[in-house]
């Protein structure tokens, strides 16, 4: 029988053939499929079903996915802070404050702790919200046939008796039934452990099965979830989801695991173990020089308490804990979804991105444009027919596309081939034998059958391919080279086209068919609006953005000459880097912006000389074969409208719009992230300075002590939101995208960070000890301490403010709502303490006359903002722009000599 008596549809979707899937036997524990609702499907071949039968499939059964793991709870939070070595000590003060008798200070610590908890818990349950939110986001999609229309949606609501198209790279989104398509090439060893992919292919009507219907099975029809698609495309049969699928079996166990701490979390974490260690070493100290000196221990044993609390900054866990996940969040906005939160750190040092021109820089929206065959050039209108001879090319073409298309092109000739005035040929069909894409071979072939016994195979690929196919003599070559030259200059992408005829069965290697060239076809994909301005802001910061692409090489300079990336070095094509060796390929890549006829491999050897090279490397891929380079460079980004399950696994980020101002919008958002994490700790480290200082310096010099505890305990509730809420809502600072990128092995928190904390917290620890040394001189030891805890609070948020405003910036900013809340917040709970007699005595405080108040504001100011004055007055001063503007020019150039290609 002819494909012509066949119905114009896939084969195997015939009403026999859905019944004879539905009567297919299947282990009890299996879920048994609506034979009646699958009859639907057959009424109409290819419709699905409605929506309104999947939104009630929906209801009924349950959402497509498998049990995950709850986000933490608040009392697990609650539970996690509690081991945390700052509330251990704060308990520890409580129960000794209400075993000496003294049972005001006892509840007094005991409720700042439970408040300063809250606040943690706080912090912590928004994270837990912007990480679901990113769960959600991260949610794979199907392609799913319902109502007779193409859809994608998210695969948690796909339901059993969906039709789905499913092809290669794509990891599959349910149990189901291979109905249509291709043999299929399916990894299965999610569910095997097995490496090796195994064949699967559809059942003809009427046609038994008596194979296993359990993953690793040969040959059978049943696909699993989780399973991954290596070769091939086809339509498949939902039979089962979530929990009931093969992977649902195991789902409960993949719940049981957690989410890592990214590795700066986990020095963090190391960090603060360490030093809570040694605080509570330099606890037992302070107590027994306490009490030897002064012979008083159970005051010693408290002051011991205070100076270990001091001592600890727990407040790093936390802070990068919320900076990452609401930086991912953040990021989520601007449609990149973060799937390693270790990358946030890494994004805003980008020296160099590597991108792909097809539907990044481009809108990944192809027309057909020219046809050229030995009759003449077409130019393509949006209607109107076709003469012979480009009708027939085109026709060809089409055979040689897939029949259910995703490439933008393959889709490009289906719909042009609707538009144009043609009786519909065997495109309508299924091919007999398809060739997909290989390296060696960069064309894809499809055999179909005709009348009789003839077979026709069409082949359509890159040109230099398709004159290989057809074994054209070099004089035609160089003939036609000159045309697709041409097509290239106008930006156009050029495939070409051949045929072959053959009586009988095609051969199994389609290269030794005889091929007629047929002509060439030309698409228009035009550049995305927002690049150019995206790629100026790239220049800007002093990032290389590399153009790699599978186009012909005048192609990729016309595009890459519209987008506005350097073209001066000329383009390097795919052969050119194969043949190079790795020093010169290092060389060449310090100023070569624009590859073209790429292959996967090839970009994998990009990046490693790049990285030779000194670079931090953001690279972006879709297919299967550029997991590889997604994998090696540091930033791997995956598209997530046209990219593959393998590309978005390998990826430490998915673009959702696959754009590439969303990279640039990126590495903006990975630079204010890192600053302002980085401004975050410095200040969390500088604060704990004067607090340490203040606990144990009175002490030593005999003075009275000027902390204890419950002062502790009211400075955390300063400290713990004015880090998560005041630093993490910083917005990019004005000149953050006009500096060059920092250095590969510039640490987040280095010895420079160090020194500015130590010196930030040394003046505020020197200003508000000198407060309390004079006013212990002239006032009562209340009084010096109600003064002195004033200048500490002040200092506090002044050092803040001074920390978290760029130099230039405004000081009385709108978004600076959470910072002047928590200032009068705290101005006002301080006031209460010194106003309300039971409160200051339980302080041990008095408030200070209008003399001694304006003195510790006045030092409050001093010794907070020292530092940022002076660099403001510096800024303010001519000289001081001219420095200014000078060192970020020297900077840069140090940056550019490093890369001579230089940043335009």
């Amino acid at each position: 029988m002819s494909l012509h008596d066949k119905p114009a549809a896939a084969p195997g979707l015939g009403a026999d053939a859905v019944r004879h899937l539905g009567a297919r036997d299947l282990p009890a524990s299996r879920v048994e499929l609506d034979v009646a609702s699958l009859l639907v499907v057959a009424a109409e071949p290819l419709r699905g079903l409605s929506e309104e039968q999947a939104a009630q499939r929906l209801l009924q059964d349950g959402a497509n996915e498998l049990p995950r793991a709850a986000g933490r709870g608040l009392l697990r939070i609650a539970v996690e802070t509690m081991r945390e070595p700052m509330f251990i000590l704060l308990m520890v003060a409580a129960v000794l404050y209400l075993a000496l008798g003294d049972l005001g200070e006892g509840l007094f610590i005991l409720a700042g702790a439970l408040a300063t908890i809250g606040l943690v818990i706080l912090q912590e349950a928004r994270s837990e919200r912007a990480m679901a939110a990113l769960r959600d986001l991260a949610q794979p999609f199907a392609r799913v046939i319902r109502g007779g229309a193409e859809r994608r949606i998210p695969a948690r609501e796909l339901v059993v008796g969906d039709i789905i198209l499913v092809g290669e790279g794509e990891r599959l989104p349910a149990d189901g039934l291979l109905v249509a398509g291709d043999m299929l090439g399916v990894d299965e060893s999610a569910l095997t452990g097995e490496s090796a992919p195994v064949s699967k292919r559809w059942m003809e009507a009427g046609e038994a099965f008596t194979g296993d219907a359990a993953p690793g099975a040969e040959l059978g029809p049943h696909l699993f979830a989780g399973a991954l698609v290596v070769r091939g495309q086809g339509v498949a049969q939902v039979t089962r989801t979530g929990g009931d699928t093969e992977l649902g079996r195991i789902g409960a166990s993949l719940a049981a695991i957690g989410q890592e701490p990214t590795p700066l979390q986990r020095k963090a974490g190391r960090l603060v173990g360490l030093l809570g260690l040694l605080a509570l070493g330099y606890c037992v100290l302070v107590a027994v020089a306490y009490g030897l000196i002064r012979e008083d221990w159970a005051g010693g044993v408290l002051a011991g308490v205070t100076a270990a609390i001091a001592l600890v900054p727990e407040e790093f866990p936390m802070v990068l804990a919320v900076f990452l996940a609401l930086g991912a969040w953040r990021l989520a906005t601007h449609r990149v979804l973060v799937r390693r939160s270790a990358v946030i750190e890494t994004l805003g040092g980008a020296t160099v991105l590597c991108v792909d021109k097809t539907g990044t820089l481009t809108e990944n929206r192809m027309e057909v444009a020219r046809l050229w065959t030995e009759a003449g050039d077409v130019a393509i209108q949006d209607s109107g027919a076709l003469a012979d001879e480009t009708a027939q090319l085109l026709q060809l073409a089409g055979l040689a596309s897939a029949v259910r298309p995703v490439d933008p092109m393959d889709r490009a000739i289906r719909e042009r081939l609707r538009g144009a005035s043609t009786e519909p040929g065997l495109e309508a069909f299924e091919p007999e034998r398809c060739w997909p894409l290989r390296p060696d071979r960069m064309a894809v072939i499809q055999a179909w059958r005709k009348d009789g016994a003839m077979r026709l195979a069409a082949a359509k690929g890159a040109p230099e391919a398709i004159f290989r196919l057809c074994r054209l003599s070099d004089r035609e070559v160089r003939r036609l080279h000159d045309v697709v030259d041409d097509f290239a200059r106008q930006g156009l992408r050029v495939l070409g086209v051949a045929s072959s005829q053959a009586e009988g069965a095609f051969p199994d290697d389609p290269q030794s068919a005889e091929f007629q060239f047929a002509g060439l076809v030309g698409f228009l994909d035009p550049v995305r609006a927002d690049v150019p301005g995206a790629l100026r802001e790239a220049h800007a910061a002093g990032i290389a953005v590399v153009m790699i692409t599978g186009d012909h090489p005048a192609t990729a300079r016309a595009i890459a000459e519209t987008a506005g990336i350097d073209t001066s070095a000329g383009v390097i094509t795919g052969p050119e880097v194969a043949a190079m060796s790795t020093p010169m390929l290092r060389e060449r890549l310090r100023t070569a912006r624009v590859f073209a006829r790429m292959i996967p491999e090839q970009k994998l050897r990009l990046v490693e000389a790049l990285k030779a090279n000194g670079e931090v490397v953001a690279m972006t891929g879709d297919g299967v074969n550029d997991a590889p380079a997604l994998e090696a460079a540091h930033i791997g980004v995956a598209m997530g409208k046209r990219g593959t399950d393998v590309a978005r696994e390998a990826a430490d980020l998915v673009l959702l719009d696959d754009s590439f101002a969303a990279i640039v919008g990126g590495v903006r958002l990975g630079r204010r992230i890192f600053i302002n994490l980085r401004k975050a700790l410095t200040y969390v480290t500088a604060i704990h300075v004067p607090i340490a200082g203040l606990a144990l310096g009175p002490i030593v010099l005999g003075m009275p002590p000027l902390l204890f505890p419950m002062h502790v305990v009211l400075l955390e509730l300063v400290i713990d939101p004015v880090c998560a809420l005041v630093f993490e809502g910083e917005p990019s600072e004005a000149d953050a995208m006009t500096r060059p990128p920092r250095r590969p092995d510039e640490a987040l928190f280095g010895p420079a960070q160090l020194a500015l904390a130590l010196v930030q917290g040394g003046g505020v620890l020197l200003g508000v000890f000198g407060v309390y040394a004079w006013a212990l001189e002239a006032y009562s030891e209340p009084q010096a301490r109600g003064a002195a805890f004033i200048a500490l609070v002040g200092g506090n948020l002044v050092l803040a403010l001074a920390d978290a405003v760029p130099v230039g910036g405004r000081l009385l900013a709108t978004h600076r709502w959470a910072y002047w809340s928590i200032a009068a917040a705290a101005s006002s709970v301080l006031a209460l303490v010194l106003a309300v007699p039971a409160l200051a005595k339980v302080f041990g405080m008095a408030l200070p006359d209008a003399r001694l108040l304006a003195m510790a504001l006045l030092v409050a100011v001093v010794s907070g903002g020292w530092l940022a004055l002076m660099l403001r007055l510096r800024t303010l001063s001519p000289s001081g722009q001219g420095e200014t503007r000078s060192t970020r020019h020297s900077s840069t150039t140090r940056t550019k000599t490093r890369r001579p290609g230089g940043v335009a």
